[in-house]
């Protein structure tokens, strides 16, 4: 993570970062930073949750979030991917806008999250509705797509015929298949039974590793939290804070036999010892 004081940097309006003398800021944007987080704040019914809190999120990787209950962890990204406003702060997306950025977002609860009266294919279809693209242009994005991760689900049958996994893929291709600049991803196997999970994992890796989207998933799960991530951002009880931000440099397709690498038990332990630190346990 990178630090700068806010006192001396002012966003314009184009959204770069300069200083009161009129010059660029370059620590508002480290290297390969594609998320800016400044001065984040946030309340619920008289409770800090966060408090003037930075954040700087890489480029094309995928960032785990894992802290104790109640910290915030759907709540930091739910407020940069804007479904709850912040108190105050900014959030930036290389220097732009939420409005002016492409974001997908995977809820926990896949049984609301998909439409019940529209099939699964017309399901995955909807965005690009929304966003105007002929029905021609809708069939040959959504055929790429599926020939690419090769799910077998019959796509004609509606969210209530089909089994939670499988809901829950619709959901993470719907999500995809509008082409995210960032990917935002709230516990999405938590319901999930271990086997389906295990399978769930593996898509996600391959959706990366396809598309090299950013990624920022909240998991209560800290081995799925480092297996799947690039860094693993631990948080601290509220008012919330970084309490690390590990580097995971495990070479990917990660499988099964990742997780009694070394260097992944390694970074396992180190994490579980920070956990345990913000938690006192």
């Amino acid at each position: 993570m990178f630090g700068g004081s806010r006192a001396a940097v002012r966003l314009v309006q184009d959204g770069t970062a300069m200083t009161m003398a009129g010059e660029p800021d370059h620590r508002w944007f480290p290297p390969g930073t594609h998320i800016t987080v400044r001065g984040l704040s946030k309340q619920f019914n008289g409770t800090v949750i966060y408090e003037n809190f930075d954040l700087d999120l890489p480029r094309g990787k995928v960032v785990s979030v894992f802290g104790p209950n109640g910290c915030g962890k759907s709540t930091i990204i739910n407020m940069i991917a804007g479904l709850i406003p912040l108190d105050k702060g900014d959030v930036l997306f290389d220097g732009k806008t939420i409005d002016e950025t492409r974001i997908g977002y995977v809820f926990q609860n896949y049984r609301e999250a998909l439409f019940p009266w529209l099939r699964a294919i017309d399901n995955i279809h909807y965005p690009l509705k929304l966003m105007g693209l002929s029905k021609r242009a809708r069939e040959e994005r959504v055929a790429k797509l599926l020939t690419r991760f090769d799910v077998r689900i019959d796509f004609h049958r509606y969210p209530y015929e089909l089994s939670g996994g499988q809901q829950q893929t619709v959901s993470i291709l719907r999500s995809l298949v509008m082409e995210p600049e960032v990917l935002f991803l709230d516990e999405p196997f938590s319901a999930l039974d271990y086997e389906m999970t295990l399978f769930m994992r593996d898509q996600m890796q391959k959706a990366f590793m396809e598309t090299n989207t950013t990624m920022v998933i909240v998991s209560h799960d800290l081995e799925e939290a480092v297996y799947l991530a690039d860094y693993v951002l631990l948080l601290t009880r509220r008012p919330t804070r970084i309490a690390d931000y590990v580097e995971v440099p495990l070479p990917r397709p990660r499988s099964a036999e990742t997780l009694s690498d070394p260097k992944f038990v390694e970074i396992k332990s180190h994490c579980l010892d920070v956990f345990r630190r913000e938690a006192k346990l």
